[in-house]
């Protein structure tokens, strides 16, 4: 049986006097104007969810051994942006293909930016996402660079609630794993000269995942990659364009090759200073300093990095953002990994050339407890006092 409703209904029920309460606190929560929540309602249109019975409640999934692969849900987003700069209504649709010219922009020109984040489910069934404005925040930045429109903040966050709304049976129970959500802004107009492409589509489709690596929660085993680039000053590597990650995967797959779980790029200037890991920034600890990469062009400005800054700080840890010298590993006693898919990863080694690193891992690590911190905010199990957390029914 499918039922049609306005995907917006879900957000405000109605214009009625009873529901005025309701749009104000909606205006607070994210700090939207009330215009701006009436152009949520005219943003949308009619979408088709499927009315399951209560017993369906969850995916037919072995949570239990739940990887991070592509597992295609029940439920897509879709807007699409024309010559004027503005997006249409988008619309929940059933996941499938997208058909594109074969001269569209981002298949000639690799126009096209990526985000990432993720909803967890409560005990109590409620969804919650991570800090979605931020990658909205993240991706105008990146539109702006690669010369593209971006949805509004609020278009966003909005597009990303009702993909999780209508994917809901394919949250992992808590504790299992979580819906990763992948949000895509790309020229999907014809163009043959270089330019910027005469449309775009705004897409999001989503996934159940677990762990990131394949070693779960086991210590990461780095190689520093002293050959190939990741970004370089005046380039991309501070966006989240989809051109940044197609040329590390030859050093990824050397490194993985030979045993190691991912490759550490120094900086493609000096060859001596730390910038991040294939896909995810890196902090290195030494007594009370946590030290991390500053993010000047280069590197990617993740938005658990910033939450993982803001809670070492409120634990009393000294945190740097500065340019870390490789040699600087040597004397490091812990090393992690922050990032969507990650989390918060421990390095139990790093190798550079020839010599690996061992460094402090286990229980009773900064990186376990700033990794309890985190993950126990984002499912819900630790009060949110930063106002991190957006819960969705």
């Amino acid at each position: 049986m499918v039922s049609r409703s306005l995907v917006c209904r879900r957000i405000v029920p109605s214009l009625g006097n009873g529901s005025r309460s309701s749009l104000s606190k909606f205006g607070r929560c994210w700090g939207y104007t009330s215009q701006a929540a009436s152009s949520l309602l005219q943003a949308c249109e009619p979408s088709v969810y499927s009315t399951r019975k209560e017993e369906d409640e969850y995916a037919d999934v072995d949570w239990d051994n739940l990887g991070f692969g592509l597992m295609p849900t029940d439920y897509m987003y879709q807007m699409k942006c024309g010559q004027n700069g503005t997006f249409e209504r988008g619309q929940v649709k059933p996941y499938g293909n997208i058909e594109l010219s074969p001269s569209a922009g981002v298949l000639n020109y690799g126009q096209g930016l990526f985000e990432g984040l993720k909803a967890y489910r409560k005990e109590n069934g409620s969804l919650l996402l991570f800090r979605p404005d931020q990658n909205a925040i993240r991706m105008k930045v990146g539109a702006d660079r690669m010369c593209m429109p971006a949805p509004s903040v609020e278009q966003f966050v909005d597009a990303v609630r009702e993909t999780a709304l209508a994917n809901s049976r394919w949250v992992p129970p808590p504790g299992k794993g979580s819906l990763y959500i992948r949000p895509l802004l790309i020229g999907s107009g014809p163009i043959l000269g270089l330019a910027p492409a005469p449309e775009f589509t705004f897409l999001i489709y989503a996934s159940p995942v677990s762990n990131y690596f394949k070693e779960g929660t086991a210590p990461l085993s780095l190689y520093v990659e002293d050959e190939f680039d990741r970004a370089s000053r005046g380039g991309t590597g501070g966006i989240k364009t989809i051109t940044n990650y197609a040329p590390v995967l030859k050093a990824l797959g050397r490194a993985k090759s030979r045993g190691f779980s991912d490759v550490l790029y120094l900086d493609s200037v000096d060859k001596k200073n730390l910038e991040e890991v294939s896909s995810c920034n890196i902090f290195v600890l030494k007594g009370n300093v946590l030290s991390t990469p500053t993010t000047k062009g280069t590197i990617l400005s993740g938005v658990t990095r910033k939450s993982i800054i803001q809670i070492s700080r409120d634990l009393g840890y000294q945190v740097e953002e500065r340019a870390i010298p490789v040699e600087e590993l040597m004397e490091a006693e812990e090393v992690f990994c922050t990032g969507t898919a990650v989390v918060v990863a421990s390095v139990g080694s790093i190798t550079y050339k020839d010599k690996r690193i061992e460094f402090r891992t286990g229980a009773q690590t900064a990186c376990q407890r700033l990794y309890d911190i985190l993950v126990g905010i984002q499912m819900g199990q630790i009060k949110d006092k930063y106002g991190w957390i957006v819960e969705i029914n």
